[in-house]
């Protein structure tokens, strides 16, 4: 069956009887028509957004199972929330099941698209825009899903995020592929996750390019298993405009791929470009903690074959230019801050590997007192992180075709 909302009144045609298709165009009550067809939605409905541009001055919400909401376009259907009243997500989902495609949200006063404890949620043709570029008092995060099982993000597009444009948090079962950030602090962030894939993306003109990261105090612990390849990383060099206070804010600019504190990840078959602090880093948490729970260190990061490209010309660190005229005007493109937890390797290295160490001498100390010299760390045995398998592919299904 098809409804067709237009104000108070409905249209239905016949379709088959176990599904509801919602078609919301935008004009006039388009906020309230709109939150209508989410909240009548039930399982294996599908709300269809036409062409055009909804004005929202309010965040909208799902909590119903196995929806889909499919839009004409990513340039097409856009709802634009710059008149967004209060400061929360532009749209949160809180099911299961979901399935959203072929829209944009522009100026979200909060995040743009947040999924919550929602498992096997596909995130497909999205784009989250804040249209007048980098600046702190943007949304935190483009499209961020945290707390679930089963994360498909599939040929999204996000630029100006205060924090990330990506984000998955908290979660397991993750694919990030096909995809473009830029111009946020955080392209592609991978946080206390498990079993994630990031591939065939493009990150540009961030201040961080991808970030694998694990941090104290968060209800889902141990992040790790984590393959980052076959990924465009380059000229991620925008001066990092995170709010004061931001773990991100102490990002470098010039900032390719970064690991911290994770365990198992495997970054290879890149090609990482003209990223003018590190094309890849891979360091201790920085700060002082008391989560007994947490391990600060990273373990077991390997790094492949990748292909770099210019890089380090330009390190947003203390003594860049002694440390420039010291490896003979660029840095070595791998960055390690010689951090290890005793007795667990934290970074190997393919044959050939430039690298570089801090040789900081404990966890929680800056760079102040770093001692910079060659990076020594072993060839890995094997390349191959076997266990790792992404998202569902039940996932990728629903898009196929």
């Amino acid at each position: 069956m098809t409804k067709l909302l237009l104000g108070a009144s409905a249209l239905v045609f016949a379709t088959p009887a176990w599904a509801e298709i919602y078609e919301v165009e935008p004009g006039e009550g388009a906020q309230e028509r709109l939150q209508e067809a989410l909240i009548l939605a039930e399982p294996g409905d599908e709300i269809v957004l036409g062409a055009g541009r909804f004005v929202l001055t309010d965040g909208i919400s799902l909590d119903v199972d196995d929806v889909t909401v499919r839009g004409v376009g990513m340039d097409a259907t856009i709802l634009d929330f710059t008149t967004q009243a209060g400061a929360g997500e532009g749209f949160l989902i809180t099911s299961d099941d979901v399935t959203l495609r072929d829209f944009a949200v522009e100026n979200p006063k909060g995040d743009g698209i947040k999924s919550k404890a929602a498992d096997n949620i596909v995130f497909y043709r999205l784009r989250v825009t804040w249209t007048e570029g980098p600046k702190p008092t943007n949304g935190a995060y483009g499209v961020y899903p945290v707390e679930g099982t089963g994360v498909l993000i599939d040929s999204v597009v996000v630029s100006g995020a205060s924090d990330a444009g990506v984000y998955v948090g908290q979660s397991k079962d993750i694919t990030v592929r096909n995809s473009i950030a830029q111009y946020n602090v955080a392209g592609i962030e991978i946080e206390n996750s498990r079993n994630a894939i990031v591939e065939n993306n493009m990150t540009l003109h961030n201040t961080g390019g991808i970030l694998v990261f694990d941090l104290p105090d968060l209800p889902v612990m141990g992040g790790g298993d984590v393959i980052v390849r076959k990924n465009l990383v380059t000229t991620n060099n925008t001066p990092n405009f995170a709010p004061a206070g931001n773990i991100v804010a102490g990002i470098p600019k010039g900032t390719g791929v970064m690991v911290m504190a994770n365990d198992n990840v495997l970054v290879e078959n890149n090609l990482i470009a003209e990223n003018d602090t590190a094309q890849v880093m891979v360091i201790a948490y920085s700060q002082t903690f008391t989560d007994a729970r947490y391990d600060p260190y990273p373990r077991n990061v390997l790094i492949g074959e990748n292909l770099y490209t210019g890089g380090g010309k330009d390190p947003y660190l203390p003594g860049a230019e002694m440390l420039l005229a010291a490896f003979g005007g660029s840095l070595p493109d791998v960055l390690w801050d010689g951090l290890a937890k005793e007795g667990t390797p934290a970074l190997f290295a393919v044959e050939g590997t430039r690298g570089w160490s801090l040789n900081l001498p404990v966890q929680g100390q800056g760079v102040a007192n770093a001692q910079p010299g060659p990076m020594v760390v072993d060839t890995p045995a094997s390349l191959i992180l076997d266990q790792v398998t992404g998202a569902p592919a039940e996932l990728a299904a629903r898009i196929a075709g």
